[in-house]
């Protein structure tokens, strides 16, 4: 079961919601497609762990990044950074952000340290940004230094800026990771133009793109020598990917995205693939009318799961604390709709199972694992919590 400590923010019926989700969910179901696209029908998984507040203010934590000392860094997608020193509660803001156009679904989005970030205090996030022509703004990826008591940024390198500007506020995406040979990949959005940018590699947007972590387009991308593509893009025909995770064991690239009304997806990134949005989707509008009435399609790739009707995923994160024993090994999602958690047991690239923790919990909207092993969620309007196991 799961128990809130006294200064834990959540109402007592979402408490009392937790405690009947994790125990009472034991319908028995098969790991087949009917299974893992409805949240309806997913076992519960029952964690004894209290949720505490580990630190409030922040609205909107769209990422946080866990820092070797304990420390954690989180954005407010409003366009503020903060630090949240070890065994504090109180947020200290972080200073040399640049201009940030926050608006809808844009600000300051995702955080990710370069790997080898204790040698060369490289931070790389992505944020709406104005610059470039055209009214509105569209997505870029930044790096910058972070200084030795992590309270400042210098030494900005914009590595990436989403051309075609536009004043629609929804789908920048975007989440960053790095593989194992220091490759940047992170996602930009359709940007609300679904006719216009995915399918389309002359234009950003719907898109997974793939760097040198200095900036430098790899020149075994997969677009290089197409005239007029965007030679950043490692892949295309995405929606809103908001979700990343690369699988340093399996040299695999994770990502879910959002879809319309149905049709949230979980796919395998692979050079040059088409995602086929939206000449196929198991969504429609969210109107109800349909806008494709192709499911698959040759040449298009299909997804290893989808969620319908949609559970408006979020952050990833694979756990691999020891403190969370039926959670090691096992591939978090939230569920910003619906307010749970989905853990996924992988294998051979596939789901092979799905559960549903932490039911209730909120809108959870960035999950991280500290360096001291305890599991940190952002949640929308509730701040930081931090899961632990009970003793």
């Amino acid at each position: 079961m799961i128990n809130s400590v006294p200064h834990n923010t959540l109402p007592k019926l979402i408490i009392a919601g937790l405690t009947v989700a994790m125990l009472g969910m034991s319908t028995p179901v098969n790991a087949n497609n009917d299974y893992i696209k409805n949240h309806k029908q997913l076992d519960g998984l029952a964690l004894n762990v209290n949720v505490v507040t580990a630190a409030e203010g922040v609205v909107i934590p769209w990422a946080i990044e866990p820092l070797a000392n304990g420390d954690l860094l989180i954005s407010e997608r409003s366009g503020t950074l903060f630090l949240l020193p070890k065994n504090t509660t109180t947020l200290t803001k972080v200073s040399g952000l640049p201009k940030i156009d926050a608006n809808g679904q844009g600000g300051l989005l995702d955080l990710s340290l370069h790997t080898d970030n204790k040698q060369n205090h490289w931070l790389y996030f992505s944020y709406s940004s104005s610059e470039g022509t055209g009214s509105g703004s569209n997505t870029a990826l930044m790096r910058a230094k972070l200084n030795d008591d992590h309270t400042q940024l210098s030494d900005q390198q914009l590595l990436y800026k989403g051309e075609h500007n536009s004043t629609k506020g929804q789908h920048y995406g975007s989440r960053i990771v790095f593989d194992d040979e220091g490759y940047v990949y992170f996602s930009i959005g359709d940007r609300g133009s679904r006719t216009i940018n995915p399918q389309d590699l002359t234009r950003d947007g719907g898109k997974v793109y793939r760097l040198h972590a200095d900036g430098r387009i790899p020149k075994d991308n997969p677009f290089v020598k197409q005239k007029n593509a965007k030679h950043a893009v490692w892949s295309y025909g995405h929606r809103n990917p908001q979700g990343m995770w690369f699988d340093k064991q399996n040299n695999i690239l994770w990502s879910h995205e959002h879809g319309p009304r149905g049709g949230d997806e979980l796919n395998i990134i692979k050079k040059g693939a088409n995602y086929g949005w939206p000449v196929v989707s198991y969504g429609v509008n969210y109107s109800g009318t349909k806008f494709t009435d192709l499911k698959e399609k040759d040449g298009m790739q299909s997804p290893v799961l989808h969620w319908t009707p949609s559970i408006a995923p979020s952050d990833m994160l694979y756990v691999t604390s020891d403190k969370y024993p039926k959670l090691k090994g096992k591939l978090l999602l939230a569920s910003m709709k619906f307010s749970f958690i989905s853990a996924l047991e992988l294998s051979k690239g596939k789901v092979v199972k799905q559960h549903k923790i932490l039911d209730g919990i909120g809108r959870v909207r960035s999950l991280a694992q500290g360096s001291d092993g305890f599991i940190y969620l952002g949640i929308d309007g509730q701040g930081i919590k931090r899961l632990e196991p009970q003793t």
